[in-house]
């Protein structure tokens, strides 16, 4: 598993990664949140370990522009910021856990290794933002959880989009691979109408005199 420690701390960082990397996690380190922010976007990782009180760029604001850019990595995050209202505001953010500070190394541990047995799941899903596409059933599952049924010409735009979430996709390019090359070019601007409509204006994102790229929920 690849992992993406990002922590100010030097000794704690140091005593994670070593620790972690003797269960066997290939781990990355970052000092701050600007720093994270680019391994996070350049990186492929299966979770992500990442402190609420960062320089540079704050733990919450972090993880919000990765989930934004459709980072699906797991993520947890640590923090002295214990209280109820601060793990509701890690978790809006886009964590997958919480773990206040001081903790058990046995603990985190434990939870990442729960994460992780997560991580194959999203085998049948595509991260839009803080929410997903359920590949299965075409759903779109909300960042609240609730669901959204889509037809099938937007669910397939929408998993085109999401394939590649950083690449700007042409009218052109949508319009072979979504619908039949005979069809208007607007039919892709029609399409990305309903999917507005459905799901907010920011699940997609229009580049102009380009195309469209992936938004976020």
């Amino acid at each position: 598993m690849r992992l993406l420690l990002v922590e100010d701390d030097p000794e704690l960082s140091e005593m994670l990664t070593d620790t972690l990397s003797d269960e066997g996690y290939d781990v990355d380190q970052a000092a701050d949140g600007q720093r994270g922010l680019h391994l996070g976007l350049t990186r492929t990782y299966d979770v992500m370990v990442i402190d609420r009180l960062l320089p540079a760029l704050d733990g919450l604001d972090l993880l919000a522009r990765l989930r934004s850019r459709a980072v699906p990595a797991r993520a947890l995050m640590l923090t002295a910021l214990g209280t109820v209202a601060d793990r509701i505001a890690g978790l809006d953010a886009g964590a997958d856990d919480y773990l206040a500070k001081p903790f058990d190394l046995d603990e985190l541990s434990a939870r990442l290794r729960a994460l992780c047995r997560r991580v194959p799941d999203s085998a049948g899903a595509l991260r839009v933002g803080r929410g997903l596409i359920d590949l299965a059933v075409r759903d779109v599952v909300l960042p609240g959880g609730g669901r959204v049924s889509l037809s099938a010409r937007e669910f397939e735009l929408l998993r085109v989009l999401a394939a590649r979430p950083h690449q700007v996709h042409s009218r052109a390019q949508l319009r072979t691979r979504v619908f039949d090359e005979a069809a208007a070019a607007s039919l892709v601007d029609t399409y990305v109408y309903y999917l507005r409509r459905k799901l907010g204006r920011d699940v997609v994102r229009t580049v102009h005199g380009l195309g469209y790229r992936l938004g976020a929920l």
